[in-house]
């Protein structure tokens, strides 16, 4: 059977107005910004008048480590908000948006795939609505402000040497990495060195995405620490003045994206990705307005779940208050081969007893989400070389471990594929048996913090830190900043630090490079092994097959 491209079906997808994807949540068309006819934002006004709703049912869709064989945590998310609403159930699907810069590198699209899709898909996969050139042209816009105050005579003796707030770019460049700026003489300031951050790892982004309105946003962005004094006294952006126009920059930004799946349901698209250097969850907006107005909320968390889970469960949930009802951990029987030891060119074949070797990575996922007091169901996202031995061995692993794995096939099918695993899901949502609470309290100690995440989701034996890093947590501690929790930045593919140790391994050892205190965001992220906030293109980078054809058409974007 010959299979039409991700690209091909969201092509073809009839799609509604999308004032009539806002009525089946009742968001009338007075409380939509539209752009264009099948995307629009949704009115502070309308996001305020919902607030006093009880919450609808909270559903967070996980995934074991990413490997090369694909997990597709995006489109078992949207192909189980379809399935919720196919089996009755008045749901929403939140998602976040996707950067430009993995698109031309290697990662490929961010909005689904086959039949459970967001679209439009080419619009959500480059521009969308423009909410990251916002933040973006926000946080540079405090990068030029601070360096222009040091220009200007530098009235908050800003210590050029302990300058912390670095520029962004939304695009893969490592030459950026590490930069002096103000060369070139008296003319054009006094040079330091710098460097660029991609932009979604940009304490603004971090902020919009746990920011509660504009009011909260600009209190956030004003409390961020640019720069230090020589005395060590931290210089805030309200010092700058910068917090106020970075807000009206910000202002269209902050108000969620509603889109469509290909059969029509509605779809949040908000906040920011990166779950390995930046805490990767749909903006707190986006979420808190969905449960207000649907009864099922469908959410992802970036890469696996000891990356996004973990921060979604320890930094979203305890900032806005929320616990989910069941978390959904996706794996595909062709990662549990690769986590046994089989390379991707052979995953074709069968090969239970590499499945049951693999099955510890999502072993030991189910017990970490379990620590957090939620019930785990598995999705086996279906892949059509799977055999029914696979298939079965999977699910009997995951039978061991207390929880229960069905195989999902809303790629194929859409919702028709996933209504066993929705119908699943309800049933557990409704027993109202999650007893959701964080890992650690707020009170503990920021090196005790990261201990524990390293000790109890990595399995870590040990965290590695100079006294440089722990005497700079216990300084901020001391500045009053030890309730705060903590952010990892690590590697996506490994529960370790080394991207090349697959499975379940233990005995190992988390090093730390690297503390910043994002204190309008309100965590502290810890930087581990040799992670990179900007990330550098692959050898063959994805922009250079991307064009358009003679009809116009974006070509190999997916």
């Amino acid at each position: 059977m010959a299979y039409k491209t991700d690209i091909e079906i969201a092509r073809a997808a009839s799609k509604l107005p999308i004032q009539e994807i806002g009525a089946k949540l009742g968001i009338g068309t007075d409380d939509l910004l539209p752009y264009g006819h099948d995307k629009a934002k949704v009115s502070q006004r309308f996001i305020d008048s919902v607030q006093d709703r009880p919450n609808g049912k909270l559903i967070l869709v996980t995934a074991i480590n990413p490997t090369p064989a694909g997990e597709g945590k995006t489109t078992t998310t949207v192909g189980l908000g379809d399935g919720l609403n196919r089996i009755g159930k008045k749901a929403a699907v939140c998602i976040r948006e996707a950067s430009l810069g993995p698109n031309f590198g290697m990662k490929g699209g961010a909005a689904g795939g086959g039949m459970a899709q967001i679209v439009p898909m080419e619009e959500m996969n480059l521009h969308f609505t423009g909410d990251f050139h916002a933040i973006t042209s926000a946080h540079n816009l405090c990068s030029a402000m601070l360096d222009n105050h040091i220009y200007w005579g530098n009235s908050l003796e800003i210590d050029i040497r302990r300058v912390v707030w670095r520029r962004v770019l939304d695009m893969n460049d490592r030459a950026l990495r590490q930069i002096n700026v103000s060369l070139g003489g008296v003319a054009n300031g006094f040079p330091r060195e710098t460097g660029f951050d991609i932009t979604v790892a940009s304490e603004v982004m971090a902020i919009l995405c746990l920011a509660e309105n504009l009011k909260d946003l600009q209190e956030r962005l004003g409390s961020m620490i640019v720069a230090y004094r020589r005395d060590r006294s931290p210089v805030y952006c309200r010092d700058l003045k910068a917090d106020g126009a970075m807000t009206v920059l910000l202002k269209d930004a902050m108000q969620p994206n509603l889109v469509q799946t290909l059969e029509n349901n509605p779809a949040f698209v908000h906040g920011g990705p990166f779950a390995n250097i930046a805490h990767g969850c749909n903006s707190v907006t986006a979420t808190t307005t969905a449960l207000k107005i649907a009864d099922y909320v469908v959410t992802e968390a970036g890469f696996g779940a000891d990356l996004g889970a973990e921060k979604f469960l320890n930094i979203k949930c305890r900032k806005a208050g929320l616990a989910p009802d069941c978390v959904v951990l996706v794996a595909t029987v062709r990662a549990m081969k690769m986590n046994g030891g089989v390379a991707k060119a052979d995953l074709g074949g069968e090969n239970v007893d590499a499945v049951k070797s693999g099955c510890a990575n999502l072993g030991r996922h189910i017990g970490n989400l379990k620590s957090f007091g939620v019930p785990v169901v598995v999705a086996i996202n279906h892949f059509v070389t799977d055999t029914e031995a696979e298939i079965q061995a999977v699910k009997d692993y995951v039978k061991t471990q207390g929880s229960e794995a069905i195989l999902s096939q809303h790629w194929e099918f859409g919702s028709k594929g996933s209504e066993e695993l929705a119908k699943k899901v309800a049933e557990i949502a409704e027993s109202g048996i999650s007893n959701f609470a964080p890992l650690y309290p707020d009170d503990m100690p920021l090196f005790d913090k990261i201990n524990v995440i390293a000790k109890r989701i990595y399995h870590a034996d040990e965290v590695l830190a100079d006294q440089k890093i722990r005497s700079q947590l216990k300084e901020w501690e001391d500045q009053g900043y030890g309730n705060l929790p903590i952010c990892m930045a690590k590697t996506q593919y490994s529960f370790t630090t080394d991207p090349e140790r697959r499975g379940a391994p233990t005995g190992h050892s988390v090093p730390v490079r690297e503390v910043r205190l994002s204190a309008g965001a309100g965590f502290v992220v810890v930087i581990c092994g040799e992670i990179m906030t900007m990330p550098g293109l692959p050898r063959v980078p994805s922009a250079e097959s991307i064009m358009l054809n003679a009809e116009g058409q974006i070509e190999g974007l997916f």
